[in-house]
């Protein structure tokens, strides 16, 4: 086996393990009821699997130009889906779309309470 073959099983590999991934955070999305629930499953999965998907299509083009735009790709996505899974639970929270039984702990309720812009 050559070096091409190995790179295209770990390819596939890694295809076949972000695909996986997207749908069980698709199947978990129809599972919870709760905002942040659906939040968590919308966004950890996803970035992982992204991740392996973008790794997989790498490893089977072999460009140079495809490679750095993936790994641009990635980056983004590692930058921008905390800062929005963040902005989304905090609207769901200040909207009173997140039942705050479920919490285990509950830091925003002080600062809501004192008015803070928090």
């Amino acid at each position: 086996m050559n070096w091409e073959a190995i790179a295209d099983v770990v390819g596939i590999s890694c295809i076949l393990i972000g695909s996986i991934f997207t749908l069980i955070a698709a199947i978990g999305a129809f599972r919870y009821d709760d905002l942040l629930a659906r939040q968590h499953v919308a966004t950890k999965p996803q970035v992982f699997s992204l991740i392996m998907l973008m790794a997989g299509v790498s490893l089977l083009v072999r460009e140079a130009s495809m490679t750095w735009t993936m790994l641009l790709v990635i980056g983004l996505q590692l930058v921008t889906s905390p800062i929005s899974a963040h902005m989304m639970a905090r609207s769901g929270y200040r909207t009173g779309r997140v039942d705050r039984r479920r919490l285990v702990l509950d830091e925003l309720a002080e600062d809501v309470a004192r008015g803070d812009d928090a």
